[in-house]
């Protein structure tokens, strides 16, 4: 028997009985439907990681602030003494306390063992941004370092090596300063406006490079995206008027480190800063309990569909086993007429994988089908608020590997009843009633 002919014989054998091929299908049905939502979530939320840790930062930055002398319990209620060196951030149990930072603790962070560079944080507070005469809107104002990037709805990043005065903006202002679409946003002139230290009102005009869609940790938020020379420019009318003793002092800088760092080099060298009066945090930091929450809620799920493969494995033993036991005379038959054993099992197994087929491809393509409307409904309600995120992406690979894995399963399964079959004898199974 040929190849092409075994295999059509193995799919009519398999289709004889459809009311025990379609419950030990269905039973397949279930754990590849599991699998493939489970493996759907996780690539959704994965990819979704991935994008904010892009736009939150690379992976070889650290965040550096000081810590106040002053920072106390926060369950404790008593008042705190007065640090004019000091900013308080957040409220309730959130809130903390750190220092100022001055140009000797920015040198003192980069003598630090494993700090390749160091460049304090500027904040500016903004009034408002316009578009020529048109209506001011608030609007705060961010800033990108090297790695860090950018979900773009038009135009192109803030070029931070260019002398001129360059900014984007969200996609939420595009409408709301006149513009007709983000394209048409791009190439504008946009006035920026801020209030010195002597609380007169300043106004810079910058062009508008590009439109960033909204996402959760994108740079800046709902800011504005401004280059250096931007932000270099707004920081200094900002400091105008401000007495000698209020100038370069930051709440927090960023600090560059060998990428190849290990995890625990990482951690010697938080401790170093520490030991130097300093806190370091990276982005694995920031993200580190959300992505063990996921992962192990997709593995959970996993382990689910795991069980409800392995019962439409015994699913298939059974259909298997009761074909053959019908089939014997059959068997018998076609070893008489020169069939091997090699050839009787292969027939078996073809059908086993054919079950396995049919339930994965079935479970897989309704678990998309469900997945994506389930996805697009509650990124428009429930998750509405996490612009960016996709809960249900499926992966091209990952959905091969899904219907390939059951039906190396199936596979597996049918091998017994495949092995039983190829062993019968022929004379003994002519007789059989």
């Amino acid at each position: 028997m040929k190849t092409g002919d075994l295999i059509g014989t193995a799919i009519a054998n398999t289709l004889r009985s459809r009311a025990r091929t379609t419950l030990t299908v269905l039973a397949i049905f279930v754990g590849a439907f599991t699998l493939t939502l489970t493996s759907g979530l996780g690539t959704g939320i994965n990819r979704y990681i991935t994008d904010t840790v892009s736009g939150i930062g690379a992976s070889d930055v650290m965040t550096i602030t000081k810590t106040s002398d002053t920072a106390s319990d926060p369950t404790d209620t008593s008042p705190r003494e007065y640090d004019p060196d000091s900013v308080t951030t957040g409220e309730g149990p959130a809130m903390s306390s750190v220092t100022l930072m001055t140009d000797d603790d920015i040198t003192t962070v980069g003598d630090v063992d494993g700090v390749l560079r160091i460049e304090p944080v500027t904040s500016v507070q903004l009034d408002y941004i316009q578009r020529d005469e048109g209506t001011r809107y608030v609007a705060g104002l961010g800033g990108i370092i090297p790695g860090q990037t950018m979900q773009l709805a038009a135009g192109a990043e803030p070029d931070d090596d260019s002398p001129d005065l360059q900014t984007t903006i969200p996609v939420s202002y595009v409408e709301p300063l006149g513009f007709d679409s983000a394209d048409a946003a791009v190439g504008q002139t946009l006035t920026v406006a801020l209030t010195d230290g002597t609380f007169e009102q300043r106004t810079v005009q910058a062009e508008i490079v590009g439109v960033a869609e909204d996402a959760l940790a994108a740079p800046g938020g709902a800011s504005l995206i401004a280059n250096h020379a931007l932000e270099d420019e707004l920081y200094q009318l900002q400091s105008t008027g401000l007495p000698a003793d209020q100038l370069d002092r930051w709440a927090q800088a960023t600090a560059w480190f060998d990428a190849d760092l290990t995890p625990d080099q990482i951690d010697a060298l938080k401790q170093r800063l520490a030991d130097a009066g300093f806190s370091g945090t990276t982005t694995a930091d920031q993200l580190g309990a959300f992505t063990t929450v996921i992962d192990t809620i997709v593995l959970v799920l996993n382990v689910f569909a795991a069980i409800a493969l392995l019962a439409a494995a015994f699913g298939i033993v059974n259909t298997l086993l009761m074909s053959v036991q019908e089939r014997t005379r059959e068997i018998g038959l076609m070893k008489a007429m020169g069939m091997g054993s090699g050839r009787v099992f292969a027939l078996f197994s073809t059908e086993a994988v054919f079950i396995g087929f049919l339930g994965s491809a079935i479970g897989v393509v309704v678990a998309m089908l469900v997945g994506t409307a389930a996805s697009s409904f509650l990124s428009g309600a429930l998750l509405s608020d996490l612009p960016g995120l996709t809960i249900v992406a499926f992966d091209p690979v990952t959905v091969a590997l899904t219907i390939l894995l059951i039906m190396a399963v199936a596979f597996l399964a049918g091998a017994l009843p495949a092995a039983r079959a190829a062993r019968k004898d022929p004379v003994d199974a002519l007789r059989y009633e």
